[in-house]
């Protein structure tokens, strides 16, 4: 059953932590070199195969008694927080332009480039977490989606103007905020049952 409070959860938390990642900004060069809808093709197909295997991911930690899981997922979104909070700045990454400028040689680069780049990223463990927290895997599914192919949009059409009205470490603060909550919820129901 489709829940849209959950989807909404969804999007926002990974709305929030994808916007400061680095493949944002490989989308923004990417789009900034091709055509944005070539680019916006193979971005979204490699987040849709990035969620999948989250929501498996998630799901088979729902097979795993609630308390525990709960006790898992909270230390795993502590993590997420950490991460955000106390990563470097990366540099940004030199994207391949490919030789041609075909729909099959544009987005097969944005596909391969978000598969490679995004896997065991943050972002899929947050998914995960988040599928396992809520046993919804079609709403945590669709929230995640969405909400990746939003900042892959904002990245490939207009990252560099709303960074300049939003400063990337407010984004990233706020995701980590967002994550210790979550934590915090997790953990009490860990404890409490």
């Amino acid at each position: 059953m489709f829940s849209f409070s959950v989807a909404a959860v969804v999007f926002g938390v990974v709305f929030l932590a994808e916007l400061p990642d680095k493949t944002a900004l490989a989308g923004l060069m990417l789009g900034t070199r091709y055509r944005a809808s070539y680019v916006f093709a193979g971005v979204a197909a490699a987040f849709v195969v990035h969620v999948a295997l989250a929501i498996a991911a998630g799901s088979v930690l729902t097979l795993l008694p609630h308390r525990l899981v709960q006790g898992i997922v909270g230390v795993l979104f502590l993590a997420g927080a950490a991460v955000l909070l106390f990563k470097k700045d990366d540099d940004e990454e030199e994207v391949k332009k490919p030789a041609d400028q075909s729909f099959w040689k544009v987005s097969g680069a944005g596909f391969m480039m978000i598969l490679v780049a995004e896997f065991g990223d943050l972002t899929q463990i947050m998914t995960a977490n988040l599928a396992a927290r809520y046993g919804d895997p079609v709403s945590v599914g669709i929230g995640a989606v969405l909400a990746l192919w939003a900042v892959a949009a904002l990245g490939i059409l207009g990252g560099r103007t709303l960074m300049r009205f939003v400063p990337l470490k407010l984004i990233t603060k706020i995701a980590a905020c967002v994550m210790i909550v979550l934590a915090g919820f997790s953990l009490y129901e860990a404890i409490t049952g």
